[in-house]
């Protein structure tokens, strides 16, 4: 595969001028790039490997636990909230089986709304679960009204992956001030050791003003900030050069969301959902050194179509065929990525599903 060149200005313009250009002539941003390159991961699926009667699953967040087996942090609402129902009615548990190949069992509620006067009453959802010194670390999001402007990052700990869960009585990660180009929420966390030895906390947020008063179907323009701290509990500061991820210089409103962020080879690698830099049902992979400077986005994955075929949904399932929320697992020497986790509609009890690949 081609080492993608770091994005500059002019690739922003010249880009645009492509974008703009397809809309004039009636075709879509999509199709005027060659996709011939393959994606930058060569995935072999392995199936829907789990899925729960009555609920909808999102979030799947994988970990190698110390007896073996895989454990899986997800979120999950009930099935009558609709999709809609992860911003007011999730909770977060975790799930295990013996490898990524076996399906997975429900186990435990580890988060769930606490209710009225706390800032995660009505929702926890967005699990990034990871192991740092010994101790297990779950990020996540909750909010206190069930919408999206009070959407905040928080922490939990445990010294046991099955055991009681230290609850955070404060967000770990607040928006910036009003008219900041994060003063909507802070959301999707993605989380990593640096190179500079600090703790990098990765967040995506958007401007209230631009969410409230844009029209069309995505509303505001999410971009990804960084907050740094000398120890994985915080107190995180945000960098000078957020934000750190920002295609808005780009036509057809073009974002991202649900970044995950490994280390590999001396780059730090992020996969996240398209938002219209290319479509919306691809992955994107980018890659930095320094967390500040990301490579010009090429693909990861393709859309689910293009790995299984599966009967068509109900109507209400109308992001199906799409991949979101993707996470690796890595090999257990924590070198290279195996598998790949992803939420996507669909499946026996029509709702939403962990999809797991193989990563070959």
């Amino acid at each position: 595969m081609n080492t993608p060149k770091s994005i500059t200005r002019k690739d922003f313009l010249q880009t645009s001028a492509l974008g703009i250009a397809a809309v004039v002539f009636g075709t879509s941003f999509t199709k005027s790039f060659d996709f011939s390159e393959k994606p930058y991961f060569n995935l072999k699926p392995i199936g829907r490997q789990f899925s729960l009667d009555g609920y909808y699953i999102w979030c799947s967040s994988p970990i190698w636990g110390d007896d073996g087996k895989v454990h899986l942090f997800y979120s999950r609402w009930k099935k009558e909230k609709g999709m809609g129902g992860w911003l007011n009615g999730s909770e977060i548990c975790r799930a295990e089986a013996d490898s990524p190949f076996a399906e997975f069992q429900h186990k435990q509620v580890i988060l769930a709304p606490r209710g009225e006067g706390f800032w995660d009453a009505t929702t926890c959802h967005n699990p990034l679960i990871k192991k740092v010194d010994g101790q297990y670390l779950l990020f996540f999001m909750g909010n206190s009204n069930g919408k999206t402007n009070t959407k905040r990052i928080g922490l939990a700990t445990s010294k046991t992956i099955d055991g009681e869960w230290a609850r955070p009585d404060q967000p770990l990660l607040l928006p910036g001030k009003e008219g900041d180009w994060d003063d909507h929420c802070t959301t999707n966390p993605a989380f990593v050791k640096g190179n500079d030895g600090q703790y990098w906390l990765f967040y995506k947020s958007w401007n209230t003003h631009e969410y409230e008063t844009q029209k069309g179907a995505v509303r505001g323009n999410r971009k990804y900030g960084l907050a740094k701290s000398d120890s994985p509990m915080g107190p995180y500061t945000k960098v000078a050069e957020n934000p750190v991820i920002d295609f808005s210089d780009m036509p057809n409103n073009a974002q991202l969301e649900d970044a995950f962020i490994w280390q590999q080879r001396g780059k730090y690698h992020m996969i996240a959902r398209d938002m219209g830099f290319y479509n919306h049902e691809y992955g994107l992979h980018l890659s930095t050194k320094d967390g500040t400077q990301w490579t010009k986005p090429e693909i990861a994955y393709l859309e689910m179509k293009h790995y299984i075929t599966e009967p068509t949904p109900p109507k209400n399932l109308n992001r199906f065929g799409r991949l979101e929320r993707p996470m690796l697992l890595m090999s257990k020497d924590g070198t290279k990525p195996q598998f790949l986790f992803g939420a996507t509609q669909g499946g026996e009890f029509e709702t939403s599903t962990t999809f797991v690949f193989e990563i070959v």
